[in-house]
């Protein structure tokens, strides 16, 4: 196997810079079908004296449907060589055509879900909540009408990270 599992607490990692600056990838499903989406809005914190991770998935992403459709998905995080794949799986929708292998990724099953051989590491997340924005809860009203012109409200997954894998 090309990772090895460590403690969350071993890992060290500026989460503003991994998820907003440098991304992840948000993956689910197996083997045989699976999706994954480049994603740069999100957290990781504790939660209900759970380590978690939060993540957003707007409603017309096809990696949506895999991530309601499964217990589990993966955060996989790369070096900036990577970055070009990233911006590549960001815009291209999975639905049509197989973008992960025109990428160059190499998927693998990790815990009953997909990673990426070439993650530095890789967070396997169980889904504990999700619940879509709604405006109405919206405090900042610019917020929401920059951020949400169509209406296409992001749902919000608060997830357990249950196991953590660096690269060997």
């Amino acid at each position: 196997m090309v990772f090895v599992e460590i403690s969350i607490n071993e890992l060290q990692i500026n989460p503003f810079t991994k998820i907003g600056k440098e991304w992840t990838l948000i993956t689910a499903g197996d083997m045989q079908k699976h999706n994954t989406m480049t994603a740069s809005w999100g957290g990781v914190g504790v939660l209900w004296n759970k380590n978690v991770s939060i993540i957003y998935i707007r409603p017309q992403r096809y990696t949506k449907e895999f991530v309601d459709g499964n217990e589990r998905f993966t955060l996989t995080f790369f070096s900036e060589e990577y970055r070009e794949a990233l911006t590549y799986l960001g815009r291209v929708s999975g639905k049509d055509r197989d973008k992960i292998k025109e990428c160059g990724l190499t998927p693998i099953e990790l815990e009953e879900t997909i990673a990426f051989e070439e993650a530095q590491f890789v967070f396997v997340c169980r889904k504990l909540y999700a619940d879509t924005l709604k405006p109405e809860c919206f405090l900042d009203g610019e917020t929401e009408q920059r951020s949400y012109p169509e209406k296409d409200y992001h749902t919000m997954y608060v997830a357990e990270i249950e196991r953590v894998f660096v690269r060997k």
